[in-house]
């Protein structure tokens, strides 16, 4: 049985801004489609053909208390397999965004990470081989 994410649908206090992250990580993305909610919120699908992050923009107040990444329940960060990691940090690097934990290198792959301008985090990871077993390795 074939199985693989389609897509990830995300609220988000700043659609504006996670549109223009996007279209700068990865220009080939288009909007497949978008509008409002029915408690008038703008959604979006931006993606390929085959796999798109939706986004939708936050309605309603703050939170009294933020969440804490990686100690609170909720998503941390979203990882894009991509072919060309450096290609993707140059042009964030350019565009004046800002670059998170750097991982130890690997001989197997290479993993960027940045912020968007409202601080959610977005991974990219590159593979140097196909082996499933050699990707998955997490000895180092």
């Amino acid at each position: 049985m074939k199985c693989q994410l389609e897509h990830a649908n995300i609220t988000v206090t700043d659609i504006a801004e996670a549109i223009r992250f996007l279209s700068i990580a990865f220009p080939h993305f288009k909007n497949r489609g978008g509008g409002r909610t029915n408690k008038d919120a703008q959604w979006v699908h931006l993606g390929t053909d085959s796999t798109y992050i939706a986004l939708q923009e936050a309605v309603h107040e703050e939170k009294e208390e933020e969440r804490e990444a990686y100690n609170d329940s909720g998503v941390n960060h979203l990882g894009y397999a991509v072919d060309d990691v450096d290609s993707i940090k140059n042009r964030l690097q350019e565009a004046g965004y800002e670059e998170g934990m750097v991982p130890e290198p690997h001989p197997y792959r290479k993993r960027v990470y940045f912020y968007d301008r409202t601080g959610f985090e977005w991974e990219f990871v590159q593979y140097f081989s196909d082996d499933p077993k050699k990707q998955n390795d997490y000895s180092r």
